[in-house]
């Protein structure tokens, strides 16, 4: 029985959109086909299909497998390498009380 796709909103939807579109652009300056980047994925072509798509039900570990055969998998260390947000909020709770606000 196939599994529910995950709930996704509008922003984050363009996020993978732009992703798989950009996956796409880079396959073809490589000039490397579905097919020969599916097979080195280790994917079915559907699958390639559905991360150049941005499909949400595609799995984090496909979209992984096709940046590494691009020669792109480096670009992945750096999401939420910088959590500036979480960083903040720390200070914060270090911050001792009544001091200033940020």
């Amino acid at each position: 029985m196939p599994k529910k796709p995950p709930v996704i909103f509008p922003q984050e939807q363009s996020i993978l959109t732009e992703l798989g579109g950009r996956l796409k652009l880079a396959r073809l300056r490589r000039k490397l086909s579905s097919l020969v980047v599916s097979q080195r994925a280790g994917i079915s072509r559907s699958s390639l299909y559905k991360v150049e798509k941005g499909d949400a039900g595609a799995t984090l570990g496909t979209y992984v497998r096709v940046l590494a055969v691009l020669g792109l998998d480096g670009d992945i260390r750096h999401l939420a390498a910088d959590d500036r947000l979480g960083r903040k909020l720390q200070d914060l709770q270090l911050m001792p009380t009544g001091g200033a606000k940020l």
